[in-house]
């Protein structure tokens, strides 16, 4: 990898790894969030932080999953489904194993 490239992907793991850290924050300050939603968003946290670190090398399209997944974890899922209600929280974990097992 070009040492252009390598500053670009290390930039970007920086990016996705202060996402992640910013949701939890998010859900750390939230009053809401429950201590068994709270506890599932910190393991997905430290799998997709682990995943960034593994994929700084990997494939493009690899680096895409994770991206993907961070991407989704960071929003908090909040997308609305076709009935227009909004997804449940504890959705963030099957959602993301879908994606980086896509």
């Amino acid at each position: 990898m070009a040492g252009t490239q390598r500053v670009v992907v290390r930039k970007d793991c920086e990016i996705l790894i202060r996402q992640i850290d910013g949701r939890l924050a998010r859900l750390r300050a939230g009053r809401a969030t429950e201590p068994a939603a709270l506890e599932a968003a910190e393991g997905t946290a430290a799998e997709l932080r682990r995943l960034v670190g593994e994929t700084a090398r990997a494939s493009a399209a690899d680096r895409a999953r994770v991206r993907a997944a961070v991407h989704y974890f960071a929003s908090g899922g909040k997308f609305r489904t076709p009935a227009g209600r909004y997804r449940e929280p504890a959705y963030d974990v099957r959602v993301v194993n879908e994606i980086l097992g896509g």
